[in-house]
């Protein structure tokens, strides 16, 4: 196999710096395994963000999600480890990363992380009628 697993997230510069617009990506074959059983847990994630002067590159991205497959992560835990990583490589205006877990034992889970730089406002939302 060429592709292999990996941690280093690629960016690019953002084509449009002068516009705040939402990048959101949808991610559906999480995987990481319990730190405590070892079972392996599947997550839809839903990445959400306002580039500032870099994007995160999609391959790379793919690859970087794919490196949890085979580390044991409680579900917090991960999620705010990719955010962080996420953030460190683009420096966003804002980002949100939502991480829905299956089912396991009767229980599902969402963490919820979300990333603001400094003195950024979120623009007012507007009503159409």
């Amino acid at each position: 196999m060429t592709t292999r697993p990996s941690k280093e997230l690629e960016v690019f510069d953002n084509p449009q710096p002068s516009r705040e617009y939402t990048i959101r990506m949808n991610i559906p074959e999480f995987t990481c395994l319990c730190p405590k059983t070892g079972q392996p847990d599947f997550a839809n994630l839903t990445l959400e963000y306002i580039p500032d002067q870099l994007c995160v590159e999609l391959k790379s991205l793919k690859l970087y999600m794919w490196s949890y497959r085979d580390e044991g992560a409680f579900h917090e835990a991960v999620t705010n480890t990719i955010l962080e990583d996420l953030v460190a490589a683009t420096s966003p205006k804002f980002m949100r990363l939502t991480a829905e877990f299956w089912v396991r034992g009767g229980i599902d889970t969402t963490v919820i992380a979300e990333h603001r730089a400094p003195g950024w406002r979120a623009p007012e939302p507007v009503e159409l009628p």
